[in-house]
């Protein structure tokens, strides 16, 4: 099984909406076939290594790391599970269950009633930790939101001069591509985009690039904006809600590959979030990474819209009083009023520490203002 968790990875980036899945076909204790699901559209990991093993998959095992999809209306691939069936094998090992409604059990139910042996719950945290992109995206039709911002250790974003390139590693950065990589879109406000210009692209790894969005309620994106004059197959969004016509007219004329999704104001006059993260879910973007800066957190986090939150913390100290810190707004006025992060895990990246957890919205919080 964690053959199988290793090879679904080797797809990150190239199924999303589908889940990462690998799988290996074993008889008599040796692994004789093994494949991933390596892009959208492609044949899944099941067949592929079902088509490896050939005659030999008669009386094997398949360890699979996701429950194996059935057939139901709109589905592009032939079903995974009748392929098992015929295929002869004798017993299959699956890590978790996929939460998709139309699956959820009914796949490793119909391999029972065909008499073959069903194994469950191998590595199955694991699995669903590998997969809590479309886990979250199949039972809500919303993207799953990373939340990912560097630090100083003493907790700043940038100097008091507003420098803040590079505050992380190489290393680091690194990382920071991987996930650009792995989520489908990646957002930033304007403010970002006014004091950095940033590209938004991906540079230091190999691999597609996200679609960008950038909140700009007021249509306040220069015309030479870096982010609107890409070579890149994936679009710009501009999200808005109070574009000036002639703006939005000029933008249009001289950018291409660029799109302006006018969508409804919140109490605040700024995008509504709620209403954007459910266009980006219908339009089969399953999972969005914000990169900044600091008012946008804060508007995520507040609207409790944040599925996990990554901090990569630099061993560097900035100091100074009003200097910016990863998280804006007012924050909260006691202890008892912060948001809580569960299920934590920390690891070294080079010379940094990267520090993340899931956002606990039960009990208190959300009282900020």
């Amino acid at each position: 099984m964690r053959r199988a968790l290793v090879l679904a990875e080797q797809g990150v980036g190239r199924v999303n909406p589908n889940p990462l899945v690998g799988a290996v076909v074993v008889k008599d204790g040796r692994v004789i076939a093994e494949a991933y699901h390596s892009e959208f559209g492609g044949p899944h990991a099941e067949a592929l290594a079902l088509k490896q093993a050939g005659r030999a998959a008669q009386g094997s095992e398949l360890y699979v790391n996701w429950e194996p999809c059935i057939a139901y209306p709109g589905k592009r691939n032939p079903a995974c599970v009748h392929q098992i069936i015929t295929s002869g094998i004798g017993r299959v090992v699956v890590a978790a269950r996929d939460p998709t409604p139309q699956v959820n059990g009914r796949g490793i139910a119909e391999l029972q009633r065909a008499g073959i042996e069903v194994i469950e719950g191998i590595l199955s945290k694991e699995a669903q930790q590998l997969n809590e992109i479309r886990a979250k995206y199949a039972s809500t039709g919303v993207p799953f939101v990373l939340l990912k911002m560097a630090m100083t250790a003493d907790g700043k974003i940038a100097t008091r001069a507003g420098d803040s390139r590079w505050i992380s590693s190489e290393e680091s950065l690194q990382l920071a591509h991987r996930l650009r990589v792995r989520y489908a879109a990646l957002l930033v406000g304007i403010g970002t985009v006014l004091q950095d210009d940033p590209q938004l692209t991906v540079r230091r790894v190999s691999g597609r690039d996200p679609m960008r969005i950038v909140l700009d309620s007021k249509g306040r994106i220069p015309l030479q904006a870096s982010v609107l004059h890409l070579k890149s197959e994936a679009p710009t969004v501009l999200a808005t809600c109070d574009m000036p016509a002639e703006k939005e007219h000029k933008l249009k004329e001289k950018c291409g590959n660029l799109k302006i999704w006018r969508l409804p104001a919140n109490e605040e006059g700024h995008v509504d979030l709620r209403v954007l993260l459910k266009k980006l879910g219908a339009a089969q973007i399953d999972s969005l990474l914000i990169e900044g800066g600091s008012t946008v957190a804060e508007a995520f986090l507040r609207e409790r819209l944040l599925d996990k939150f990554m901090v990569i913390i630099a061993p560097k100290i900035i100091g100074g009083r009003d200097v910016p810190t990863p998280v804006g707004g007012k924050g909260a006025e006691r202890i008892e009023q912060a948001f809580r992060l569960k299920d934590c895990s920390f690891y070294a990246v080079g010379p940094d520490v990267v520090y993340q957890g899931y956002l606990d919205y039960s009990g208190v919080g959300g009282s900020w203002s």
